[in-house]
């Protein structure tokens, strides 16, 4: 009666339900990660853009003083950071950097389209798990391996 219910009144209905609800559920948690972990790398982004920012003068004066050993050791620690943030833009292939309004822009954008594909997540998991639960029901009354019978002979339905 379920299955009629919702519309699958053949056995072909009822794998395709699964199907869809099954792709439906995996298209919002992979559209889930793909924004969290874009939204991390701008994160990472802006974190590195700071360091580039508050270091950029120190290894200035570091390469105006001709790469000198003492400058290095008295600042090795911002000379660092500034070489970690400008192999972190190489390594991303930026040649300009962004603004960090622009990367508040995406940032958002992306928090925006998770909250979006996290409103239905929980309504397309408990009709992906339905659909799963009444398809494993089925192939158990078709495999006919008794277990529905006993169920029914003990009193469960």
């Amino acid at each position: 009666l379920y299955l009629q219910e919702q519309g699958a009144d053949s056995y072909e209905a009822l794998v395709e339900k699964v199907a869809t609800t099954t792709a439906d559920f995996n298209g919002r948690m992979d559209g889930i990660k793909t924004a969290e972990h874009r939204m991390d790398e701008i994160v990472q982004l802006q974190k590195h853009m700071g360091a580039y920012k508050r270091t950029l003068d120190v290894y200035r004066q570091y390469r105006a003083s001709g790469w000198s050993n003492r400058f290095y050791d008295e600042h090795a620690a911002e000379i660092l950071l500034h070489k970690a943030a400008k192999a972190h833009f190489d390594s991303l292939g930026l040649k300009k950097l962004p603004s960090m309004q622009l990367l508040r822009q995406k940032y958002a954008t992306l928090t925006a389209e998770k909250k979006k594909l996290y409103a239905g997540y929980k309504a397309a998991k408990e009709e992906m798990v339905a659909w799963q639960n009444a398809k494993r029901n089925v192939d158990t009354i078709l495999r006919g391996d008794g277990t529905a019978q006993r169920n029914h002979d003990i009193g469960l339905q």
